[in-house]
Protein backbone atom coordinates (compact mmCIF):
# COMPACT_ATOMS: atom_id res chain seq x y z
CA UNK A 1 0.00 0.00 0.00
CA UNK A 2 2.84 2.37 0.89
CA UNK A 3 4.55 1.65 -2.44
CA UNK A 4 1.34 2.38 -4.37
CA UNK A 5 0.86 5.63 -2.50
CA UNK A 6 4.48 6.63 -3.13
CA UNK A 7 4.11 5.76 -6.81
CA UNK A 8 0.91 7.83 -7.13
CA UNK A 9 2.51 10.81 -5.36
CA UNK A 10 5.59 10.61 -7.62
CA UNK A 11 3.40 10.31 -10.70
CA UNK A 12 1.36 13.37 -9.68
CA UNK A 13 4.55 15.28 -8.97
CA UNK A 14 6.00 14.44 -12.40
CA UNK A 15 2.76 15.39 -14.16
CA UNK A 16 2.49 18.69 -12.28
CA UNK A 17 6.14 19.59 -12.98
CA UNK A 18 5.81 18.81 -16.67
CA UNK A 19 2.71 21.01 -16.76
CA UNK A 20 4.67 23.89 -15.26
CA UNK A 21 7.35 23.58 -17.89
CA UNK A 22 4.79 23.76 -20.70
CA UNK A 23 3.25 26.87 -19.17
CA UNK A 24 6.72 28.42 -18.82
CA UNK A 25 7.39 27.69 -22.50
CA UNK A 26 4.05 29.10 -23.71
CA UNK A 27 4.10 32.42 -25.53
CA UNK A 28 2.13 35.16 -23.85
CA UNK A 29 -0.23 37.29 -25.91
CA UNK A 30 1.04 40.70 -27.01
CA UNK A 31 3.52 42.48 -29.28
CA UNK A 32 7.24 41.86 -28.86
CA UNK A 33 10.22 43.53 -30.53
CA UNK A 34 13.92 42.75 -30.64
CA UNK A 35 16.27 45.20 -32.35
CA UNK A 36 19.96 45.22 -33.15
CA UNK A 37 21.95 47.35 -30.70
CA UNK A 38 24.01 48.96 -33.43
CA UNK A 39 23.66 49.96 -37.06
CA UNK A 40 25.47 47.67 -39.49
CA UNK A 41 26.29 49.07 -42.93
CA UNK A 42 23.83 51.89 -42.21
CA UNK A 43 20.93 49.63 -41.15
CA UNK A 44 19.52 48.41 -37.84
CA UNK A 45 17.59 45.14 -38.12
CA UNK A 46 14.55 44.33 -35.99
CA UNK A 47 11.82 41.72 -35.51
CA UNK A 48 8.34 42.39 -34.18
CA UNK A 49 5.94 39.55 -33.51
CA UNK A 50 2.32 39.48 -32.43
CA UNK A 51 1.18 36.58 -30.24
CA UNK A 52 -2.50 35.77 -29.87
CA UNK A 53 -3.92 32.79 -27.97
CA UNK A 54 -0.35 31.58 -27.38
CA UNK A 55 0.57 31.44 -31.09
CA UNK A 56 2.57 33.77 -33.30
CA UNK A 57 0.08 35.32 -35.73
CA UNK A 58 2.29 37.99 -37.30
CA UNK A 59 6.02 38.52 -37.88
CA UNK A 60 7.73 41.62 -39.24
CA UNK A 61 11.44 41.41 -39.94
CA UNK A 62 13.22 44.33 -41.54
CA UNK A 63 15.86 46.99 -41.01
CA UNK A 64 15.79 50.77 -40.89
CA UNK A 65 18.37 53.45 -41.38
CA UNK A 66 19.01 56.36 -38.99
CA UNK A 67 16.17 58.40 -40.54
CA UNK A 68 13.71 55.51 -40.12
CA UNK A 69 13.56 54.52 -43.79
CA UNK A 70 12.80 50.80 -44.19
CA UNK A 71 15.43 48.74 -46.01
CA UNK A 72 13.00 46.64 -48.06
CA UNK A 73 11.55 49.86 -49.55
CA UNK A 74 14.94 50.99 -50.90
CA UNK A 75 14.76 50.22 -54.65
CA UNK A 76 18.35 51.25 -55.37
CA UNK A 77 19.62 48.98 -52.59
CA UNK A 78 17.38 46.20 -53.89
CA UNK A 79 18.80 46.43 -57.41
CA UNK A 80 22.41 46.49 -56.19
CA UNK A 81 21.92 43.55 -53.84
CA UNK A 82 19.93 41.51 -56.36
CA UNK A 83 22.68 41.79 -58.97
CA UNK A 84 25.43 41.09 -56.42
CA UNK A 85 23.86 38.23 -54.42
CA UNK A 86 20.73 37.01 -56.19
CA UNK A 87 18.35 38.15 -53.45
CA UNK A 88 17.17 41.42 -51.93
CA UNK A 89 15.71 42.66 -48.64
CA UNK A 90 12.03 42.41 -49.54
CA UNK A 91 12.56 38.76 -50.49
CA UNK A 92 14.73 37.51 -47.63
CA UNK A 93 12.91 39.42 -44.88
CA UNK A 94 9.62 37.81 -45.92
CA UNK A 95 11.31 34.43 -46.31
CA UNK A 96 12.78 34.44 -42.79
CA UNK A 97 9.64 35.94 -41.21
CA UNK A 98 7.48 33.34 -42.94
CA UNK A 99 9.59 30.50 -41.58
CA UNK A 100 9.35 31.85 -38.04
CA UNK A 101 5.57 32.21 -38.38
CA UNK A 102 5.13 28.76 -39.90
CA UNK A 103 7.38 26.99 -37.40
CA UNK A 104 6.13 29.03 -34.41
CA UNK A 105 9.71 29.40 -33.20
CA UNK A 106 10.09 25.66 -32.73
CA UNK A 107 11.49 24.72 -36.14
CA UNK A 108 14.95 25.68 -37.40
CA UNK A 109 15.16 28.48 -39.95
CA UNK A 110 16.79 27.72 -43.31
CA UNK A 111 19.33 30.20 -44.63
CA UNK A 112 18.67 31.88 -47.97
CA UNK A 113 21.66 32.03 -50.29
CA UNK A 114 22.89 35.60 -50.61
CA UNK A 115 21.45 36.71 -47.26
CA UNK A 116 23.62 34.79 -44.81
CA UNK A 117 24.62 37.83 -42.75
CA UNK A 118 20.95 38.67 -42.26
CA UNK A 119 20.30 35.01 -41.47
CA UNK A 120 22.74 35.24 -38.56
CA UNK A 121 21.13 38.45 -37.31
CA UNK A 122 17.66 36.99 -37.75
CA UNK A 123 18.61 33.99 -35.63
CA UNK A 124 19.82 36.18 -32.76
CA UNK A 125 16.85 38.52 -32.99
CA UNK A 126 14.25 35.76 -33.23
CA UNK A 127 15.74 33.97 -30.22
CA UNK A 128 15.51 37.20 -28.20
CA UNK A 129 11.96 38.04 -29.29
CA UNK A 130 10.76 34.52 -28.46
CA UNK A 131 12.29 34.79 -24.98
CA UNK A 132 10.43 38.07 -24.50
CA UNK A 133 7.16 36.45 -25.58
CA UNK A 134 7.67 33.61 -23.09
CA UNK A 135 8.20 36.15 -20.30
CA UNK A 136 5.51 38.58 -21.48
CA UNK A 137 8.12 41.37 -21.65
CA UNK A 138 6.87 43.95 -24.16
CA UNK A 139 9.91 46.24 -23.93
CA UNK A 140 12.26 46.48 -26.91
CA UNK A 141 15.09 43.98 -26.46
CA UNK A 142 18.44 45.24 -27.78
CA UNK A 143 20.59 42.45 -29.22
CA UNK A 144 24.24 42.36 -30.24
CA UNK A 145 23.97 41.09 -33.81
CA UNK A 146 27.49 41.96 -34.92
CA UNK A 147 29.28 38.93 -36.35
CA UNK A 148 32.57 38.12 -34.71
Amino acid sequence: MKQKLTFVVLLLLIVSLSGCKKEDMALKDGYYTASAQEFSHGWKEYITIMVKDGSIVSVEYNAMNASGFIKSWDNAYMQNMLHATGTYPNEYTRYYAGQLLEGQGEDPIDALSGATSSFTSFGKLSEAVLEQAKKGDSGIMLVDTVEE
